[in-house]
């Protein structure tokens, strides 16, 4: 049984068809990179898997449970996990108290927000994500100090603390530097394969998706143009054409409020 099997999915924002007939099936500890031109449909697909847009017709199956019509919050609490384009972070936070907020909220997502966090139980746990990430040498830092790669791991951090079995990753080294976004994901990718996590992870940056992704998923005007190694899909003539030789000129964009609030469309 594969981890996530998504059946005929299609999505609509009136004239322009962000995925069209979508069926694809994800094995468990894949690391699935997926590419395609603004508009393509690409953050379409992560929203509805993590429920923050529901397709307008088809299905979508984790661990054999029909999720389709779930709401966010019951689909984290089934082990599906995201992190979006721009970090969703307290920015004035530190960056541990980030990560006991986190850890607070995914332990006791019902108790009142006034419940003491600096437990041993969560100072543990957050150290433990400190190291992972290789955060501690910002533990005392404000969010809003961070340089953007670092600000990128503590999004991702926050997000692994419900244990997810799926995380889906929407562009991880947007806005980092190049001299910051191998490191980062070198980061990530450890920590999540130590992890045992599935990974699917939009990306532009062609060199990530290369050194990074074991099967690369090519989006184009909310179709799968090709599926498969990277190195067979990145040569594809199409995708050539449409996703790596006119980057933006290759696909249409939704309207501006297909994208849940802190996602940028793709």
């Amino acid at each position: 049984m594969s981890l996530l099997e998504v059946t005929d999915l299609n999505k609509a924002f009136g004239s322009v068809k962000a995925a069209d007939a979508i069926s694809l099936a994800v094995a468990e500890h894949e690391v699935v990179g997926i590419i395609g031109a603004n508009g393509a449909g690409k953050t379409t697909f992560v929203n509805m898997i993590t429920g923050y847009q529901k397709p307008d017709t088809g299905r979508i199956e984790y661990q054999g449970r029909d999720i389709t019509l779930l709401e966010p919050r019951q689909i984290t609490r089934l082990g599906i996990c995201r992190s979006f384009q721009v970090p969703q972070v307290f920015l004035s936070a530190t960056v541990e108290d980030n990560l006991l907020i986190a850890l607070g909220v995914a332990e006791h997502p019902r108790v009142p927000f006034w419940r003491k966090l600096r437990t041993d139980h969560l100072l543990n746990e957050a150290a433990v994500l400190l190291n992972r990430y290789r955060l501690a040498d910002y533990r005392a830092q404000p969010a809003h100090q961070l340089p953007q790669g670092v600000r990128k791991l503590l999004d991702i951090a926050m997000a692994v603390v419900h244990r997810p079995r799926l995380l889906l990753l929407d562009e991880p080294t947007s806005g980092v530097s190049l001299d910051e976004k191998f490191e980062v994901m070198d980061i990530v990718m450890v920590a999540l394969k130590e992890a045992g996590v599935t990974v699917l992870f939009v990306e532009h940056d062609m060199d990530i998706v290369g050194r990074y992704a074991k099967r690369v998923l090519a989006f184009y005007e909310g179709l799968i143009l090709a599926d498969g190694p990277p190195e067979e899909v990145l040569g594809h003539e199409r995708v050539q054409e449409h996703v790596i030789g006119r980057g933006s000129a290759g696909g249409r964009r939704p309207p501006p409020d297909s994208a849940p609030k802190g996602g940028g469309h793709a």
